[in-house]
C-alpha cells in the first residue's frame, strides 16, 4: 500500500510545482520567469506573535481566526486548529540584475514582475485555496479576502489588516530591515504570499527572536546601504517612512512605468536590491 504524503510536503511540492510549472512570467514575449524555487513555512493560527502584530499595529489588524471566523462564520474553530501557510518567492536574477543597476526608476524586468508577478501571486494564493478545499479543508488567502483593507496605524502610518511578511515572520522565514524589507535565506528581493487553513501542521522552526536579527543595520551597527539606494530620500537611520516611499511610487515610477513600458506597475524595489541582503542573509563577519 502506497504511503501517503505528509500534509506538510504535500503542500510544500504544491506550491513547488505550481511555480514551476504554471504561469509564472513576466508577462513578456519570452515567457521569463518572474520568480525563483520559493520557500515554503508553516506557523500556527495561535501563536502569540499574532496577537502581539495585532498589539502593535492597531485593532483592525487581523489574528488568523479572526479572519477565519470572518471567511466561515458558521463554523466553531479555535485558533490552535489553524495553521498559516506561507511561502517566499525570489526575484529572478536577471530582474535583479537590472535593477541593481538602477538609481531612480524601476527596470522594466522589476516593474513586470511587480504587475505580472503580482497577478501570478493571486494564482498561487488561489491555487492553494482551491487545493485546501477540494480536500474538504477550510482555507483563506487573507491578502484576497473582501474585507481586506487600507486602515492608519498611530505607529505605523497606512497598514493593511494582514501582512504577508509578518506571517512570513512567524513562520521563521525572515526578519526585518531598516527599510521594512523581509530578508529571507533568499534575500530581500522577493515577495510573499499566505493562506490560513484548518489543519494541524507543526509550525516551522524560528531561528530568531529578534525581528531585526538579520540586518545589520541594527545587529552590528554598519551598513546602511538601502538609505543610499531609496531614491525618494524614504529611508533613513530612523527607518522607513512609508507615506514618502508610496508617493514616490504612486506619482514617480508608476507614471515611469506607464509610458516607458506601455502599463500600469507601481514598481520601485530599489531598496532591495544592490544591498548586502540583496540574495541572502548577510554574514556579519564580512561587513
Amino acid at each position: 500500500m502506497k504511503e501517503k504524503t505528509p500534509l506538510p510536503d504535500l503542500i510544500e511540492n504544491a506550491v513547488r510545482e505550481f511555480v514551476a510549472t504554471s504561469a509564472n512570467s513576466l508577462g513578456g514575449k519570452e515567457h521569463e520567469p518572474a520568480w525563483g524555487a520559493p520557500l515554503v513555512g508553516f506557523s500556527r493560527g495561535d501563536d502569540p506573535l499574532y496577537v502581539q502584530f495585532k498589539n502593535d499595529i492597531g485593532l483592525f489588524y487581523w489574528t488568523p481566526i479572526e479572519i477565519f471566523e470572518k471567511t466561515f462564520p458558521a463554523l466553531k474553530v479555535t485558533a490552535a486548529e489553524l495553521t498559516i501557510i506561507t511561502w517566499i518567492l525570489p526575484q529572478a536574477e536577471k530582474t535583479k540584475q537590472d535593477n541593481r543597476a538602477e538609481t531612480r526608476y524601476p527596470s522594466e524586468r522589476w516593474a513586470r514582475a511587480r504587475k505580472y508577478g503580482d497577478e501570478f501571486n493571486v494564482q498561487l494564493q488561489e491555487h492553494i485555496v482551491a487545493l485546501l478545499q477540494g480536500r474538504d479543508c477550510e482555507a483563506v488567502a487573507p491578502c484576497r479576502s473582501p474585507y481586506f483593507e487600507i486602515e492608519s496605524s498611530d505607529r505605523f502610518g497606512a497598514s493593511s489588516t494582514w501582512s504577508e511578511r509578518h506571517a512570513a515572520y512567524a513562520a521563521g522565514l525572515g526578519t526585518f530591515g531598516l527599510c521594512d524589507g523581509l530578508i529571507t535565506p533568499v534575500g530581500k528581493a522577493m515577495r510573499c504570499g499566505s493562506v490560513v487553513a484548518r489543519m494541524g501542521i507543526p509550525p516551522t522552526p524560528r531561528p530568531y527572536d529578534d525581528p531585526h536579527a538579520h540586518c545589520l543595520f541594527f545587529s552590528r551597527g554598519t551598513c546602511g546601504a538601502c538609505i543610499k539606494r531609496c531614491p525618494a530620500g524614504a529611508i533613513s537611520r530612523k527607518g522607513h517612512n512609508k507615506e514618502r516611499c508610496m508617493e514616490y511610487m504612486f506619482t514617480v515610477t508608476s507614471p515611469y512605468a506607464n509610458s516607458m513600458f506601455g502599463f500600469d506597475s507601481y514598481a520601485c524595489g530599489l531598496c532591495q536590491t544592490g544591498v548586502p541582503c540583496e540574495s541572502g542573509i548577510p554574514a556579519k563577519e564580512k561587513y
